[in-house]
Order: C-alpha cells, then sequence, then structure tokens
C-alpha cells in the first residue's frame, strides 16, 4: 500500500522535470534576434560529424583551407534552390608545411601539406529571421558570421569583412563562396 503513493509522487516529480524542460526550450527559441556572431556556436563533434566536400590550397596565405558543411544540409540542399535554414558551413585552415628552407612542400599530386593542427574556424550559419537588424549595404540574407580559434574557442574579432565580402562578390549564391556553387553541380 505504501508503494502506491511513492510511484505517483515519482511520476509526478518526473513529469514536472519535463514540464520545466520543456518550457526552458520553449523560452530559448522565444529569445528576441540579436545581430551578431554569438548566434553561432561551434559543435564540439565537427571535425567528426561534418562533411568536408573542398579542400583548397591557398599559396599565397600559406595555408590550407577545408571547407565543411553539416551532414542535416549536405543532404538538404538542392539545385537552383536556396541553401536550407540551418546550414552551418565551416572554413577549417591548417598551415601549409614548409621544409627547412621555407618553400612549401606538396604531396604526390601536387597539393600543399598541411600541418595537423587547425589554425582558425570561419563559421557561416543560416537561420530564419537571421540578418534582420543588419543595414543593407551589409546584410547577407539571413545569414550570420562568427570565428573560432583553432582549439575551438571564439575568437572575438571582428567579421564585418565576411559580410561586405560575399555581399560583394556572391549574394547570388546564397551569399556562399563553394557551397551554392557545390551543390549546383552536384549530381
Amino acid at each position: 500500500m505504501m508503494r502506491a503513493p511513492i510511484r505517483l509522487a515519482l511520476c509526478a516529480t518526473v513529469a514536472l522535470g519535463l514540464f520545466a524542460g520543456l518550457a526552458a526550450i520553449s523560452s530559448a527559441q522565444q529569445r528576441a534576434y540579436t545581430p551578431g556572431p554569438a548566434n553561432i556556436q561551434l559543435p564540439p563533434d565537427w571535425e567528426t560529424r561534418f562533411i568536408r566536400y573542398q579542400t583548397l590550397d591557398n599559396e599565397q596565405r600559406r595555408i590550407v583551407r577545408n571547407i565543411f558543411i553539416n551532414p542535416e544540409s549536405f543532404m538538404a540542399a538542392r539545385a537552383g534552390q536556396p541553401l536550407p535554414y540551418g546550414t552551418l558551413v565551416l572554413l577549417a585552415d591548417q598551415r601549409a608545411r614548409a621544409g627547412a628552407d621555407g618553400a612549401l612542400l606538396r604531396d604526390a599530386n601536387g597539393r600543399l601539406i598541411p600541418e595537423p593542427a587547425w589554425l582558425s574556424v570561419g563559421a557561416q550559419q543560416k537561420e530564419r529571421g537571421w540578418g534582420e537588424g543588419y543595414a543593407a549595404n551589409i546584410r547577407n540574407g539571413e545569414w550570420e558570421y562568427a570565428r573560432f580559434n583553432g582549439d575551438g574557442t571564439r575568437n572575438n574579432g571582428p567579421v564585418e569583412a565576411c559580410f561586405t565580402c560575399h555581399l560583394q562578390n556572391v549574394a547570388n549564391q546564397d551569399f556562399t563562396f563553394t557551397t551554392w556553387p557545390y551543390f549546383q553541380n552536384r549530381r
């Protein structure tokens, strides 16, 4: 007889906990959007979960740039369509390996050989309503930008150059340099 009240109390406690959790999620979703890089979080599993769809050698900057996209957007993106909300594109840079003489080293295919560590990670994320609050001369649709250090910590450096460069050069490609063309040509 004593067990029924205990079970009832336990069920009530679990239900209240679930309700409080759902209320917290709902509250977070209803927060007002404030423009800025703090909207973007670097997922801790990005190195293993995200899809690297392009690698570019930049001899002038002496880096190898790896471009990743979250797998959900990779699967949902369609040629001729804007990229889906929730798209997170990451530009992860590595230093290009150099020889003792300072010359850049290359692999058998002529590509730069990257050092194993990340130098920096740039992020570009698209969410519904993002971009509101920016002046028309810099707004990139519903995209935001953020910078992270190679270890994944936030780099609070300016991101204004991201907006102006993407706006001037690739507004007709949903404000992406490589992602839009990749999905236009993907079969």
